[in-house]
């Protein structure tokens, strides 16, 4: 079989997109996914995802991560679904489609960046001033000092792997103010069980947090990762968050085709 295939990435964070709207691909191809995704043995990404046509959407997502399962809402490969499917003549500038986590507005915007409206945040958990919270995926934000010369994949694991968060699993954020506005997140993964140079949910669940520690009154954060810079705007009232966008560049790599 001969899959066509497009390399996309988002502040590092980078897909392998497959326009599946034929249908040719399942979510039962784990490990088509695993081999796709492998970066000595395919092409090499943090995950793939499949563009697929869904009743009353422009489209719909389906997120695996590189391990090879379907996942949760993942921020950064949703914007740079939308950058594809602006590509294909999908959409045009705007759009609405619909991931595991429900739907989601979009837009390219004049420049080139994405803006994508990620799902309302009712709850925040406080754990001894870290964070535990759902932007689409589930997320441990802890806010740390010298967060550039922290060992992540080692101190992350430890919370990924405590009793609590195990078996489900849960991407871990350590988190670094650096002014009243903005921050400098470095994320561990589930499912790619390795740090990325960014995570887009979770600079959104670092960004609620940020606000949760600076009296609720901040609205819009920059968001420097490893990989590149984001922006997160939001409403806030009291510990909920609704009108949250997620903002920042998508760019196709290149695309190909690989027999498999």
């Amino acid at each position: 079989m001969t899959v066509k295939f497009h390399k996309y990435q988002g502040t590092g964070n980078d897909f392998v997109m497959i326009d599946n709207r034929g249908g040719s691909l399942t979510r039962q191809h784990t490990e088509l996914v695993k081999k796709l995704c492998d970066r000595r043995f395919g092409i090499g990404a943090d995950g793939l995802i499949l563009l697929q046509d869904v009743s009353g959407y422009d489209f719909e997502m389906v997120y695996f991560n590189s391990d090879g399962n379907e996942s949760t809402m993942c921020g950064n490969g949703g914007r740079c679904l939308i950058k594809f499917a602006n590509h294909l003549g999908v959409i045009l500038d705007t759009c609405r489609f619909l991931a595991i986590d429900g739907p989601h507005d979009g837009e390219v915007l004049p420049d080139g960046t994405v803006s994508l409206k990620m799902k309302d945040v009712e709850e925040i958990e406080n754990i001894h001033n870290d964070f535990v919270l759902n932007t689409g995926s589930p997320h441990y934000v802890s806010f740390v000092n010298g967060v550039q010369q922290l060992d992540v994949f080692n101190e992350a694991r430890k919370i990924r792997y405590s009793p609590r968060f195990e078996k489900e699993g849960i991407n871990v954020n350590f988190v670094e103010k650096l002014s009243d506005r903005e921050i400098f997140v470095r994320t561990y993964e589930r499912g790619v069980e390795a740090e990325t140079l960014s995570c887009g949910t979770g600079v959104v669940a670092s960004s609620l947090a940020f606000a949760a520690t600076n009296g609720q009154l901040l609205k819009h954060v920059y968001v420097n990762t490893p990989g590149g810079n984001l922006e997160v705007t939001f409403e806030n009232n009291g510990r909920s968050y609704k009108n949250i966008y997620l903002k920042g560049p998508a760019e196709r790599v290149f695309e190909g085709e690989l027999e498999v």
